[in-house]
């Protein structure tokens, strides 16, 4: 039955095609040739009819319910035929002088037609409120969440630019997405809010809202807004604003994520590592040899000096609950990419996060930024990152890592930091995974389709070779 509701749809799209019909995704905002066949033609679109759309079936018990009405009325109508005498017009109505065969054919022609008119009249009339001139087809819009819904669960933990990059190319492959984002900022809007509210900053995770949204509305646009002048306003964007506002009207900061998440139809969920309130400090390799400790998440790549370690004050802090159930759900795991110490490490550094990274069973992939960071990680190579992570008490964290191995980019003469090289020792215990990942225009950032696609391709299982790696769900 599927099968046939598969050629049926397919047929109907291709003598739409045929007789005239666009090809092309509906557009409410253009005139269409409209006629008997149109309403069946929409109706039976092939995306509303493909495998997983959650259509056919109910459109069988629909069928299925007006037959046994059907059925209801004939006995009815037959007792109603046989006791009583009709008039001359009755015999006529009931299209007597018509053979039995004819007359089924007919009669079921016309209802199926009406059924599809019907159909079709009651979800326009629906969904008016909600297509505006302009907007693309209701069904690729309900494909792609049927589609997105169906992804694996995916875990990213960093902050910074690096992981909204990060979700931006994911989320053309599935909704099913968790951010765990780091709460050490103290620098700028995060940390003036920070520092006069005793809320946790808000910018990595305003950050991650706008790459989670639905679409780059006005509404994204507006979050990210940035103030430029104004007592008591410049320098703050509007989304850190909103966020701390939200906070305040229902009580708690992972509320607040919450409300903010639905206002911009987020797909996915932004969790901080803890609730905990938490300061990153760094020791320091001063030039005459010996160790200088400094305080501040934004004072340590100001600093310009070699960094030994960083850590968490409070020491022990706790890992917010629903960030270990989300890891330990997750089927990809995904560290970075980011500033290694002040937006990936911070992460790791809560000790029940590390402690989770080692028992869960999804792949863990640590991966690797496509150029070095002034006051960081100037010099390093592959190499260098994955023994500053060691030094910190993340080895069997991971179970791969995915590197950049397109060091031919052309980049600005003047350009302050270097591209990573992909040099790594040969015993790493991790499977190391380079291609070409960068952005030929951003070079210091990731390329977020070319990310994502090499990370559905490790979670395929085949990181060498022909992959079987699914085509993202268009935006």
């Amino acid at each position: 039955m599927r099968m046939a509701f598969d050629s049926l749809s397919l047929y109907c799209y291709n003598a739409c095609c045929a007789d005239g019909y666009p090809c092309a995704p509906f557009n409410p905002g253009r005139q269409e040739r409209m006629d008997i066949l149109s309403p069946l033609g929409r109706l039976l679109h092939h995306r509303w009819l493909q495998i997983g759309m959650g259509i056919k079936r109910w459109l069988l018990l629909l069928m299925a319910g007006i037959t046994a009405i059907s059925f209801g009325m004939a006995y009815i109508l037959r007792d109603i035929y046989l006791a009583w005498a009709l008039s001359p017009t009755a015999y006529y109505l009931t299209l007597q002088f018509l053979p039995r065969p004819i007359r089924l054919v007919f009669l079921a022609a016309l209802g199926l037609g009406l059924v599809i008119l019907a159909i079709y009249k009651l979800s326009h009339s629906l969904l008016a409120a909600f297509i505006h001139p302009g907007q693309e087809d209701i069904a690729e819009v309900v494909y792609r969440y049927r589609q997105r819904g169906r992804g694996p669960k995916v875990v990213a933990i960093g902050g910074g630019t690096g992981l909204a990059v990060l979700l931006r190319g994911l989320k053309a492959y599935t909704s099913n997405l968790t951010a765990i984002v780091t709460v050490a900022d103290d620098g700028g809007s995060s940390g003036q809010l920070r520092r006069e509210l005793g809320v946790l900053p808000p910018g990595d995770i305003r950050n991650c809202l706008a790459a989670l949204a639905d679409d780059e509305s006005l509404l994204t646009q507006l979050f990210q807004y940035r103030f430029s002048q104004g007592a008591g306003l410049d320098g703050h964007a509007f989304g850190n604003l909103f966020i701390v506002a939200m906070a305040g009207v229902t009580g708690d900061f992972d509320r607040a994520i919450l409300e903010s998440s639905r206002v911009l139809a987020v797909q996915g969920r932004i969790l901080p590592s803890t609730l905990d309130r938490v300061t990153l400090g760094a020791d320091l390799r001063e030039e005459a040899g010996q160790l200088g400790r400094i305080e501040g998440e934004s004072q340590i790549s100001l600093a310009r000096l070699p960094i030994e370690r960083v850590f968490l004050e409070p020491h022990g802090v706790r890992a917010y609950p629903e960030a270990i159930r989300a890891i330990l759900d997750a089927d990809l795991i995904c560290i970075g990419p980011g500033s290694l110490y002040t937006s990936v490490l911070p992460n790791l550094l809560v000790e029940d996060i590390t402690r989770v990274l080692r028992a869960a069973r999804a792949p863990r992939i640590y991966i690797c930024n496509v150029a070095t960071q002034l006051g960081e990680t100037e010099g390093y190579d592959l190499g260098d990152h994955l023994a500053a992570l060691w030094a910190h008490g993340t080895r069997n964290c991971f179970t791969h890592v995915l590197a950049n191995d397109n060091l031919t980019v052309p980049v600005p003469p003047d350009w302050p930091v270097a591209l990573v090289s992909p040099r790594c020792p040969t015993r790493v215990g991790h499977h190391i995974v380079t291609e070409d990942l960068i952005d030929r225009e951003k070079p210091w950032r990731h390329d977020p389709a070319k990310l994502a696609r090499a990370l559905m391709a490790i979670l395929q299982g085949s990181a060498l070779g022909p992959r079987p790696v699914p085509d993202p769900v268009n935006s």
